[in-house]
């Protein structure tokens, strides 16, 4: 049995802030590409089938990395304040559905809204940041301490997203469903390993064998390359129970909670080698790295490289690449060159927030009939307007944290 060591999850990683900001900035920035043109493919999401991965199919799957880094974290200093391990579940569940509420009402907003409902979607987007707000943001440090206050904020936060899911219609007629979306597919993986981290954390190799396992379901459930057939390995008709068990806990063909979970296992090695000097650790990861990139390379015979299949070769690659990203954060930490995440820094404290406030500007355009002159809108020019408009979203969501607007789930 190898206990965690508490201590070491008491201090800030600073490395693990760096990577959330660096990753969320270039997230809302690939997002925002939908409004120019001339976007070197290199940068953009590969086409469904295309062997291939841009910028925009690695960011998400490191923002799963940088969660599954932070929970060992967080888990970790609940546990050493006394708080029960039925607690710390309540409270994964809480978040779970926190995310999962807020995934539903972006993911069927991406359909659009039908000529029959009372308000444009920019309206929607409003109010639903709004509801948000009042249901979510942390009311520890605002300026009254009003509990039926803040209960009646609540309140009319729930009654708002009611009212938004009621009267919701998509373009085509379709009423409010289980459309998780991004911060859906989060709230999966992050419950997934979460649970796994509580019950595994007193043996490691419990956790590594979890993370085996969604490898493996990786392996076996997802189509392999046309000239090989095009079917997974483990191929079963519709409709069969290991399918069925699968889906229940939401996790796909385990791909994407498998990225919180290798997050979760170098948190975890970190721990072991806390009195490690710190360029052998950083050799360690960077050697882990390669290995990825490795079987990344070989699974590639296999299999495409693709985010929309979620492949293996698409999962060792990133793998390899998040490694590497956390191993330069660190380094910058030990050298002290942080200056530059002074900017972007609200992005990895206020994550949540940053990434819900490009939907209030979308709505703002949207309701004004706003849109980029053609000048500004494709090539180099428009991804500078992209670069920008990340860096203000980030800007604005540190404006809103001094005054006290800060989801917190």
């Amino acid at each position: 049995m190898i206990a965690m060591d508490n201590t070491f999850y008491k201090q800030r990683n600073l490395a693990i802030d760096m990577l959330r900001a660096f990753t969320m900035f270039v997230m809302i920035f690939v997002n925002d590409f939908w409004k120019i043109s001339d976007v070197p493919h290199v940068l953009e999401h590969a086409a469904y089938g295309e062997d291939f991965m841009g910028l925009a199919d690695v960011v998400f799957p490191c923002f799963l990395f940088a969660v599954g880094l932070s929970i060992p974290y967080a888990i970790e200093r609940r546990i050493a304040k006394g708080l029960s391990i039925e607690s710390t579940l309540t409270h994964i569940f809480g978040r779970t559905f926190a995310l999962l509420m807020m995934g539903a009402f972006i993911g069927n907003s991406e359909s659009r809204l039908a000529v029959s409902v009372p308000y444009p979607i920019g309206v929607y987007w409003i109010l639903m940041v709004l509801g948000f707000l009042a249901v979510w943001n942390d009311y520890t440090k605002v300026n009254f301490k009003n509990k039926y206050a803040i209960l009646l904020i609540k309140g009319i936060g729930v009654s708002i997203l009611c009212y938004l899911a009621i009267t919701f219609r998509s373009s085509d007629g379709a009423i409010f469903g289980a459309k998780w979306g991004i911060l859906g597919m989060i709230g999966f993986a992050y419950a997934c390993c979460s649970i796994i981290y509580v019950l595994g954390r007193s043996q490691v190799r419990y956790l590594w064998a979890a993370l085996f396992f969604l490898l493996a379901v990786a392996f076996f459930r997802t189509p392999m390359r046309q000239e090989l057939g095009g079917l997974s390995i483990f191929n079963l008709p519709q409709g069969n129970f290991i399918d069925g068990f699968i889906s229940l806990f939401h996790i796909g063909n385990g791909v994407l909670p498998a990225f919180t979970m290798a997050g979760v296992m170098l948190s975890v090695s970190l721990a072991r080698f806390v009195d490690k000097p710190k360029p052998r650790v950083w050799i360690i990861l960077s050697v882990t790295a390669l290995l990825s990139a490795i079987i990344g390379f070989v699974a590639h015979n296999y299999w495409i490289i693709s985010k929309i299949g979620a492949t293996p070769p698409w999962f060792f690659y990133v793998v390899a690449i998040a490694i590497l990203l956390y191993v330069l954060m660190d380094l910058l930490v030990a050298r002290k060159w942080t200056g530059w995440f002074s900017y972007i820094k609200p992005a990895g404290t206020a994550t949540l927030t940053t990434y819900l406030i490009p939907y209030v500007f979308y709505a703002i355009a949207s309701l004004g009939s706003l849109t980029l002159p053609q000048s500004l809108a494709h090539g180099a020019i428009g991804l500078l307007n992209c670069l920008i408009f990340s860096w203000f979203v980030i800007f604005t969501a540190g404006l809103l944290e001094k005054y006290n607007i800060k989801l917190k789930i």
